[in-house]
């Protein structure tokens, strides 16, 4: 895939996990080294696993800086408050009121701009396990915030983590759409599709979205809207929250993607994971 950026695939320090994995749920003193993840029964109240040492990032990609109310933090703060009740350090980023400078590459001042806040919220994107990217409908489609924040997202793919994958493998991520507009849908294809083309893992039922009715009307948070209280919307934020949690927690248990076959250090150096090679026909 056409990656832009820096092309010669600089590699990246691993994220800044302490490396310590919380004690499983059904370990005992004979079994300490039992798996995080284990088997419930269906409908079991307990989950399956522990969550405290995951970290997400929210990024709000609204038109409206703060403090003014957002209506798809609204929806974030649903996700947001679940994730935190397992234990899960949450961070939420208003895009908007960052100075992010416009471009491909992972560092705009590099290429004529006098100031760029994206390398700086770039470490926050990698010190997370959880990526969730939210934004309205705006004339069908995602906002323009959403689209600079994907785009730069895309300039920093080319960067590498320290098994030479693509910086972004081991991660998950997801979104939520709000609006008054048909469009939920075309915009979560959209976010997710990129997501998963930059390297993340994208669980079921990653998305989620709450629109009122066609035309001006109220949105999400507006008194009367029944966006708080629909049962739509809470059923897939709901689901949505539980699979990028339990997603991450299993990739992180196996410490990512394996590294074999998507190497771009060992593809460079010619190897080619036993895939034809046509210079050697």
């Amino acid at each position: 895939m056409d990656r832009p950026g820096r092309r010669g695939g600089r590699a990246i320090a691993p994220r800044p996990h302490d490396g310590r994995a919380a004690p499983p749920v059904n370990a005992t003193a004979e079994d300490p080294q039992e798996d995080l993840v284990t088997t419930q029964p269906s409908g079991s109240a307990a989950p399956p696993a522990r969550y405290d040492d995951l970290r997400s990032l929210f990024v709000n990609c609204t038109l409206k800086r703060s403090p003014e109310t957002s209506n798809t933090q609204g929806l974030i703060d649903r996700s947001r408050a679940l994730m935190e009740s397992q234990g899960v350090r949450v961070e939420v980023v208003r895009a908007i009121d960052h100075d992010i400078a416009t471009g491909v590459w992972p560092d705009m001042t590099e290429h004529g701009w006098e100031t760029d806040a994206w390398p700086a919220l770039y470490e926050r994107v990698m010190a997370s396990d959880i990526l969730v990217l939210a934004g309205p409908i705006w004339l069908g489609d995602n906002s323009s915030v959403m689209k600079q924040v994907i785009e730069r997202l895309y300039a920093c793919s080319s960067l590498l983590n320290d098994k030479g994958q693509y910086a972004y493998y081991g991660r998950v991520g997801g979104c939520l759409i709000t609006g008054n507009e048909d469009g939920i849908k075309h915009c979560a294809m959209n976010v997710l599709y990129s997501l998963q083309h930059l390297g993340y893992t994208i669980p079921p039922q990653a998305d989620a979205g709450w629109i009122g009715e066609a035309g001006p009307g109220p949105s999400y948070l507006d008194p009367g809207s029944g966006g708080p209280e629909n049962e739509f919307t809470h059923r897939n934020t709901t689901f949505m929250t539980w699979n990028l949690l339990h997603v991450a927690a299993l990739l992180k248990r196996a410490g990512g993607i394996p590294a074999h076959g998507n190497q771009r250090t060992e593809w460079d150096a010619g190897c080619r994971f036993d895939s034809p090679n046509p210079e050697h026909r």
